[in-house]
């Protein structure tokens, strides 16, 4: 079998559910979370196996079990070595960039994890700190959307772009009021609006008091000075040494995930010919196969997908 050159791609929040480590709990690598429960102060085991709906709504427990499965799902493959081929780069959606920076050997799992923590506490409080919320505008090109988006603001109304997802997918995020706006006036770029389920406006300016409170935390924690590349949501550019994350990981909560081109920069300047999405749902293979149809992409969403 001819190698390929993988690269690990791992999902943001959103993609949470109820009992989303059942399929993981009877496997060897299911024993991190209590590394993972040492570093965030949470029962992560109960909260994979046990937290209702509500409870995943809240954008901390959300986030830390979103990355729990990710890392439990990363580390089984490792152990069983399902991967054939070299990984070669790592990237995360929002998020999921801490899963990318831990897989990638920038962070260790414990670092990783209280960062995720904090990073998910602060977010939560600046959100009820400033009420906001997000939109799904499809069917749209991004300079349409921009646009659409720079007129709502410029008539005093808070929105921005959020996420570049894929073509025809674009993330609006801003007050009730500015998202509303756009969702009313989405039919005259040819979109449509849809609502997400979110616990505030994330990656927009509202962001900025969680971006303070990282920076911190950053700041504090030490990574690696060589690792594999990780692609950055703020840039997508590719990282593999200890300088920049800190900026890099402070702007993501106030600026676009730049996914779309993230991607690209996976598949074509990082050279992969594989993407292994890690971690709950296939949110992010079904935008890879719209960005780079060509590319192979598998999800491995449970200990079943790596037989």
């Amino acid at each position: 079998m001819d190698q390929r050159s993988i690269g690990l791609v791992f999902p943001g929040q959103g993609t949470q559910r109820q009992a989303m480590g059942a399929a993981w709990r009877d496997t060897p690598s299911w024993e991190i979370t209590a590394e993972i429960s040492e570093a965030t102060g949470e029962d992560i085991p109960d909260l994979l196996l046990n937290a209702t709906t509500e409870q995943l709504r809240r954008t901390d427990l959300a986030q830390m079990s979103v990355f729990a499965v990710e890392m439990i799902a990363h580390a089984e493959a490792v152990r069983r070595g399902a991967f054939d081929g070299p990984v070669v780069a790592c990237a995360g959606h929002s998020l999921g960039e801490y899963a990318a920076l831990t897989a990638a050997g920038a962070l260790t799992l414990g670092d990783a994890a209280a960062l995720v923590a904090k990073r998910g506490r602060a977010m939560r409080e600046a959100s009820g700190a400033r009420e906001g919320t997000m939109g799904v505008l499809v069917a749209a090109p991004l300079p349409d959307v921009e646009q659409l988006v720079a007129d709502v603001r410029e008539r005093g109304e808070d929105v921005w772009v959020a996420n570049v997802n894929a073509p025809g997918q674009t993330v609006v995020s801003g007050s009730v009021d500015g998202v509303g706006r756009v969702a009313e006036e989405a039919p005259s770029i040819g979109a449509k609006l849809i609502r997400v389920q979110v616990g505030g406006a994330f990656h927009s300016p509202y962001m900025a008091p969680a971006a303070e409170a990282l920076a911190t935390a950053l700041k504090e924690t030490t990574s690696a000075p060589r690792h594999l590349p990780v692609v950055a949501n703020v840039d997508a550019r590719a990282y593999d040494g200890d300088s920049g994350w800190t900026e890099l990981g402070t702007r993501q909560l106030t600026s676009p995930v730049l996914w779309e081109e993230s991607v690209h920069t996976l598949t074509g300047t990082l050279g992969c010919t594989r993407l292994v999405e890690l971690g709950p749902g296939r949110t992010l293979a079904g935008l890879i196969r719209r960005i780079v149809p060509d590319v192979e992409v598998v999800s491995v969403d449970s200990p079943a997908a790596l037989d």
